[in-house]
């Protein structure tokens, strides 16, 4: 059977990326092999998932996906946005980051957001692979639904009236960000 390294430390990002991969790979955290994550150090979420895919590539001999994601809000000048996982470590969890967000938000007539992943495949000694995925929707007033991980419970995609934190969760996995950039990335590398 053949691995691949899915590059993360966040359970969520880790059973949604390997639930996308197909069935033939054996998918392999690095938590397993117990390889710590790169500092992020990249402006882009481009610029960090190449980075992470660069560094976990280094540890294994077999391909390696890795993942940067998080949430754009237009009235807040696009953060928390390749900081949003930093913000919530700041604020003691995600629930305490999205309250703080909600309340940054209070007085906010437009509620635009945007959800963006960033995926990067890296085989052995060859060049990485990038692409992104976005969805758009807006930020809800208050904390919804349990299902998901993150600011799921927060962000409401423009096809739905409902967060992603109250959609179930294998149908959130086939609409999100991460689902939108999978598929590019399958176009490009056709044996996942």
């Amino acid at each position: 059977m053949k691995k691949i390294l899915i590059g993360t430390h966040n359970k969520g990002k880790f059973k949604e990326i390997a639930y996308l991969i197909s069935k033939k790979y054996k998918k392999i955290s690095p938590t397993t092999l117990k390889i710590k994550s790169p500092a992020e150090t990249g402006k882009t979420f481009i610029a960090n998932s190449r980075l992470k895919a660069k560094f976990f590539s280094k540890h294994v001999d077999y391909p390696v996906i890795s993942d940067d994601s998080g949430l754009c809000i237009k009235s807040l000048g696009n953060k928390p946005g390749v900081h949003s996982a930093r913000l919530a470590k700041n604020k003691g969890g995600f629930k305490k980051a999205m309250k703080y967000i909600l309340k940054r938000m209070k007085n906010k007539k437009k509620r635009s957001a945007t959800f963006v992943c960033s995926l990067s495949f890296k085989s052995p000694q060859k060049r990485v692979v990038n692409v992104v995925g976005k969805i758009e929707g807006t930020i809800s007033k208050k904390i919804q639904g349990n299902h998901g991980f993150g600011y799921d419970p927060i962000f409401i995609p423009n096809f739905e009236n409902k967060t992603f934190g109250e959609i179930s969760y294998y149908k959130k996995i086939k609409i999100d960000h991460r689902f939108e950039a999978f598929k590019k990335l399958k176009k490009k590398i056709k044996t996942l």
